[in-house]
């Protein structure tokens, strides 16, 4: 099995989720199972092109496992309530599955900072820097469709 990530902020532009949407056709058609959250926004734009290949994760699937993987990338996790732990913790499986041992090929996403790793994480990220940390953390690449780079090279690959 083929997975890839498809995660992103509830604002994302309307033009970048029309585009994910896209991209998740692709991914389809080439096998591979998105992982994402069931957001509205781009977790909805993926999911809605991903031709039935799709695994959501909700808070309710948080287990102390995904919990403690969260807890080491968040900056401030001693402020988040249970059901905010809960959201993040949810990022663990959408990137390493259902184990939390088998990563996503990529992820893709959109945040207004254009994150593309832990490193260059921002209070701007959101909770999808919970899923970059992640995966950059496990050498998956990120690709963050507000780095005009990566949009370019997804473009490119779309045809």
């Amino acid at each position: 099995m083929k997975y890839y990530t498809g995660v992103g902020s509830r604002k994302t532009p309307q033009h970048i989720l029309d585009f994910m949407n896209r991209l998740a056709h692709k991914f389809a058609s080439l096998g591979y199972i998105l992982r994402s959250g069931g957001a509205k926004g781009a977790d909805t734009a993926f999911a809605n092109g991903a031709e039935g290949l799709v695994k959501i994760y909700r808070p309710e699937h948080a287990t102390p496992e995904a919990m403690a993987i969260a807890e080491k990338v968040h900056p401030a996790w001693h402020l988040c309530d249970g059901y905010a732990r809960a959201l993040h913790a949810r990022n663990a499986f959408q990137v390493l599955g259902d184990d939390l041992k088998t990563p996503s090929s990529m992820l893709v996403c959109w945040t207004p900072d254009g994150c593309r790793s832990h490193a260059t994480r921002t209070r701007y990220t959101g909770g999808t820097g919970t899923a970059i940390s992640i995966a950059s953390n496990h050498g998956i690449r990120v690709a963050n469709l507000a780095y005009e780079y990566d949009f370019l090279a997804a473009t490119k690959w779309l045809g």
